[in-house]
């Protein structure tokens, strides 16, 4: 994983001027000129509209595949999607249903391939051998280049990685989710040998007032913006994360790109951390 950033399909469903495919063609092509091509998705993305809409534009040009990094993720199942009497969300890792969601992914896509395929989210029913199993077969068969974890702890992905080659584990972190920074979390990820990809590196655009200007300082003082700021602020720490960008808007893109090489010191970094805790370095 190379490129500077993964762009996130969760909201695909959200622009309208995507909608065509022909339209999120050119916007895929777009990225894959500047360097992007890692597009991540989920089973449960706009309940698999989202990717069956990726799959529309792909197959408008289907040579472009080979110049993408697609990532999908299935365990988790939507209430509404519950077939149970319950109609509860719910976690389901049984080799199964794994199976099925690959292959679903797949159809929708209409790739023969994923070059990704991550556990969503831990459950608390998982089989450590039957997902074992179900994972190495995914890997056999070719249908998955490699495998890796979403939302995982520690616990989980050591267990895991006794009989699986993990890539990456997918964690929700920014400078309000900065829990895996402090409680060393990031370096158990960097020593294990997995990439750390960071979902929501904005915080859905939730940053407080006392950070948004903490974030402005420091962007004036360096040239840039906040949100290049606050990518900068993940790229300061350990095992390098990549963040995961959720909007699909070209010009948040293109701010996010042109800041790629911004670097944050200490200090720096350390006073963002302070401004968005609300307080001091222990």
């Amino acid at each position: 994983m190379r490129q500077p950033l993964l762009l996130g399909m969760m909201r695909l469903l959200d622009y309208p001027e995507l909608a065509a495919p022909q339209a999120l063609l050119g916007f895929i092509e777009r990225c894959v000129e500047r360097g992007l091509n890692g597009f991540d998705h989920a089973n449960i993305y706009g309940l698999g509209e989202c990717e069956a809409r990726f799959g529309a534009a792909l197959r408008l040009r289907p040579q472009l595949r080979q110049d993408l990094e697609l990532i999908s993720k299935a365990d988790i199942v939507p209430s509404s999607l519950d077939l149970s009497r319950w109609r509860v969300k719910h976690y389901n890792s049984a080799a199964s249903y794994l199976n099925q969601a690959l292959e679903s992914s797949l159809a929708r896509l209409g790739v023969e391939r994923l070059d990704g395929f991550l556990l969503h989210r831990p459950d608390p029913l998982l089989q450590v051998e039957e997902v074992t199993r179900a994972l190495q077969a995914m890997l056999a068969s070719g249908k998955v280049g490699w495998i890796g974890l979403s939302n995982a702890e520690p616990l989980h992905w050591q267990v895991l990685a006794r009989e699986l080659p993990l890539r990456c584990n997918q964690i929700e972190l920014s400078l309000l989710a900065q829990q895996p920074a402090w409680g060393g979390q990031l370096q158990a990820m960097q020593a294990a040998g997995l990439q750390v990809l960071a979902w929501s590196p904005l915080a859905g655009g939730q940053f407080p007032p006392a950070l948004q200007q903490a974030l402005g300082e420091v962007a004036t003082a360096l040239q840039a913006t906040p949100t290049q700021v606050a990518l900068a602020w993940l790229r300061r720490l350990p095992g390098n994360p990549l963040p995961i960008l959720g909007s699909l808007r070209q010009a948040r893109i293109d701010e996010a790109l042109a800041g790629s090489e911004l670097q944050l010191d200490a200090p720096t970094w350390f006073y963002l951390a302070e401004a968005a805790r609300g307080i001091k370095a222990p």
